[in-house]
């Protein structure tokens, strides 16, 4: 697998063009391509920004955000939320490299990445390829920041091995491999963090990778019960729920 960084002019807040800097930065691109976009940019793309206030304000806006949030009244911490599926800290809502304004999640992650798929198919002349957008995270306890996958489109996300046998012929009961999971981590690896200006990546030449014209985000869901993680996420589910609700699929995705 290859990933190549693409360093870009600075995107501005509140609002930029971020077709313009996919069309002056990006590369010719190659079939099976997955170009990666970091979710800030595409946040100031479509204007998802807000000026930074008091931490009153932020706290409004981070319950406002979230889909599930637990608040612990003594903790000095960011308040641990969880938004779209994912479990991120402050509903995801960041103000490094804002410019004086906190800078929250695209909208809608999925529709993002389909209309930035739709756009590259059209512009770059190439039928299959992925899109996948950003953030970074904090792993329980592990310190650092990882890459995680808050939208993609273009291609099935996991690699199911329930059925197939070990090296010693036992079937797996239950083992999925998170391929947009991985690619993400590898991707935002290299684009960094703080000053590097890399809001872009390409990977090329991924084993096994399945291209589509379609949403498949529900493929890499599991319902919160069925999570190994549940009895640690329980009193976020049981707390306050805000007015968007975490997706459940109907079936096992696991």
């Amino acid at each position: 697998m290859l990933v190549i960084p693409i360093k870009t002019r600075i995107m501005m807040p509140p609002k930029d063009d971020l077709w313009e800097v996919l069309d002056a930065h990006l590369p010719k691109l190659k079939e099976q391509d997955i170009v990666v976009v970091t979710s800030k940019i595409v946040s100031i793309g479509e204007g998802r920004c807000v000026r930074a206030g008091t931490e009153k304000q932020k706290q409004e806006l981070i319950e406002q955000e979230a889909d599930y949030l637990a608040l612990f009244q003594k903790e000095k911490h960011s308040m641990f939320s969880i938004k779209r599926n994912a479990v991120v800290g402050s509903a995801g809502i960041d103000d490094s490299n804002g410019n004086g304004y906190w800078i929250l999640w695209p909208k809608d992650p999925i529709r993002s990445a389909k209309e930035i798929w739709t756009y590259l198919r059209s512009k770059k002349h190439v039928r299959e390829l992925g899109v996948i957008i950003t953030d970074s995270y904090c792993p329980p306890l592990r310190l650092g920041a990882l890459g995680i996958s808050i939208g993609f489109f273009g291609f099935h996300p996991a690699l199911r091995h329930v059925g197939k046998p070990d090296i010693f012929g036992r079937k797996f009961k239950f083992s999925c491999s998170n391929l947009v999971g991985g690619i993400a981590a590898a991707a935002v690896m290299v684009m960094g963090e703080t000053i590097e200006r890399i809001p872009l990546a390409l990977v090329r030449d991924i084993p096994r990778l399945r291209f589509v014209g379609h949403d498949t985000s529900r493929e890499l869901l599991i319902r919160p019960t069925e999570d190994i993680y549940s009895p640690l996420f329980k009193p976020l589910y049981e707390g306050k729920k805000q007015k968007a609700k975490v997706h459940t699929p109907r079936g096992n995705q696991s």
